[in-house]
């Protein structure tokens, strides 16, 4: 059905930190509005207050119809135990949920409960709305054409990493809501993967707010941004696409700065013209006494009326400075200043490998005769389960070799971002989590580090393991900065990341000497990137 969400005065919040206030946004049939701000702007927060999975603080969220079906769809990177993938694509469709009011609803029936016939109409409305009559069909030929060829019964935890980000693509092209709230679905996508995707969503005729950190597809798919200035306290929304709000935010930004400026120099101006009347008067003040004769009325008289109307004059500059219109200054937007820290050089052979087999499952990387020599800058890519990962792992000597050698040069020092921030999913604070990594640096150097990555006091006494994706990801690049490394390994280290710390981190590999592995299916830093070479995977085979 056509369906349109509609949000008034929406406020959330942190503890006592506010998210934002008084937010209003009006989703209408084919409106695809791209979600932006800096990690901790209350983007996901937004989209399940939306998706009326959390209660907001003030306002609220109206559907018309009020029977609309609204998705919120975000990204799983973990997977449930005893659920099959077939289970998987009927949870995220929602067609799950409905065939357990259905099935209640008949339950009833048969008890003849009162309103059990209204009850059972409206689920199983909202069962065939959601596709649920034909779900299985339709979940065979998708998952077929995805190219994933494990049975449905398959369960969700034996998959690979491939396997499973074909099956999240399984559930949202199968899908069928009203509104479509979806949270990086960019994120482990490979470039066929992203395709699929801008196809569907640009193929759409529901409403879809989608929150990505992928500037190649908000520019391709959005027709609306809006922001969360977490920094300026605002909300906006900007009509057009991703690059006409680039464009608008910049003119924006320069706009407010200039009137501020303005402001403060008229307000200047204006309390240097009062201090000098304010002095004069005065002056003329201390003038009149000090010259001041019993005989000399008129000279008094005058200089009377002369410090009289100085006082007037302050008196009339200052009304004219509380008239002025006040300009607030705009608050200095953090920015994630990195820098990669690089060890002294290795030898001029960084990696080999010679002949190389690895096999895990029912895959196999290779073989593979490849070098890595000092200064090389490598860009890695592939579909999703062609072996990027593993031929990585194999490079860095942490996989087992079916057959063949591998090897790393001496005085290699290497530092990784890993897609699984491995470093800081444990339970102790991220401070200790952290300074384990770096043992040299104090406490103190350690808080500060974090502070410059947007990691704070509140964020550094948490246990690690509950910090979002994107603040591990901070964490693991604070890392880099905190060691020198001349072997730097990136996998996909553009997941979770927010728009300005993706461009602070190609602004560092910019100025980052040493050598570069360089995993990512983000069109646009491919292109930022500076590489010297390019291997390519395609089912466990390397070309160059």
């Amino acid at each position: 059905m056509s369906a349109t969400l509609i949000a008034r005065e929406l406020a959330a919040g942190h503890g006592d930190r506010s998210l934002f206030t008084g937010l209003d946004l009006v989703v209408a049939p084919g409106d695809v509005i791209g979600l932006v701000g800096v990690n901790g702007a209350g983007k996901t927060t937004l989209l399940r207050t939306l998706g009326g999975l959390l209660p907001a603080e003030s306002g609220g969220v109206a559907l018309s119809p009020p029977t609309a079906n609204v998705g919120y769809l975000p990204q799983e990177r973990e997977r449930r135990a005893g659920e099959s993938v077939r289970d998987f694509l009927a949870r995220r469709t929602g067609v799950a949920a409905a065939q357990q009011a259905m099935d209640t609803a008949a339950e009833d029936l048969a008890t003849d409960a009162a309103g059990a016939d209204d009850r059972y109409a409206v689920a199983l409305e909202r069962w065939l709305d959601l596709g649920g009559a034909d779900l299985d069909e339709r979940a065979e030929a998708t998952a077929a054409e995805l190219g994933l060829t494990v049975a449905l019964e398959h369960p969700m935890t034996a998959l690979s990493g491939g396997q499973a980000a074909r099956a999240g693509m399984a559930s949202l092209l199968l899908s069928r809501y009203d509104i479509y709230l979806l949270d990086e679905p960019t994120n482990d996508l490979d470039l066929d993967g992203l395709a699929r995707l801008e196809r569907f969503v640009g193929g759409l005729r529901a409403g879809v707010v989608v929150v990505s950190h992928d500037r190649e597809f908000l520019t391709r798919t959005v027709t609306k941004i809006l922001e969360l200035d977490l920094h300026q306290q605002r909300i906006q929304l900007f009509g057009g696409g991703y690059a006409a709000y680039l464009e608008e935010r910049e003119r924006a930004r320069t706009h407010a700065r200039e009137e501020f400026e303005e402001y403060a120099g008229k307000k200047d101006d204006l309390l240097e013209r009062a201090r000098m009347q304010r002095g004069w008067m005065e002056k003329g003040v201390r003038n009149a006494r000090r010259k001041s004769t019993d005989n000399d009325k008129i000279g008094r008289n005058l200089r009377g009326e002369t410090s009289e109307k100085q006082a007037a004059k302050a008196r009339q500059t200052e009304k004219m400075i509380e008239r002025l219109d006040v300009v607030e200054e705009p608050r200095k937007e953090w920015e994630l200043r990195m820098e990669i820290a690089t060890a002294p050089r290795a030898g001029a052979v960084v990696a080999t490998l010679r002949d190389a087999v690895v096999e895990r499952g029912g895959f196999t990387l290779g073989p593979v005769t490849l070098q890595i020599d000092w200064a090389d800058r490598v860009a890695i890519t592939g579909a999703n389960g062609s072996g990027k990962s593993t031929l990585l792992a194999a490079l860095l000597g942490r996989l087992p070799l079916t057959s063949g050698a591998a090897a790393l040069g001496s005085g290699v020092v290497v530092g990784e971002v890993d897609q699984a921030r491995g470093l800081f999913l444990g339970d102790e604070p991220l401070s200790l989590a952290f300074g384990a990594a770096v043992p040299d640096l104090s406490d103190a150097d350690v808080r500060t580090l974090l502070a410059k990555f947007g990691l704070r006091s509140a964020h550094v006494i948490r246990p690690a393991a509950t910090l979002s994706p994107g603040e591990r990801t901070r964490a693991a690049l604070a890392l880099l900065q905190a060691r020198g490394v001349n072997l730097l390994v990136l996998d996909e280290p553009t997941n979770h990341l927010d728009l300005a710390a993706i461009e602070q981190l190609e602004s560092a590999l910019s100025t980052y000497t040493g050598t570069l592995l360089l995993v990512t299916h983000d069109r646009r830093m491919l292109e930022a990137v500076t590489t010297t070479r390019h291997f390519n995977l395609t089912a466990g085979t390397v070309t160059s």
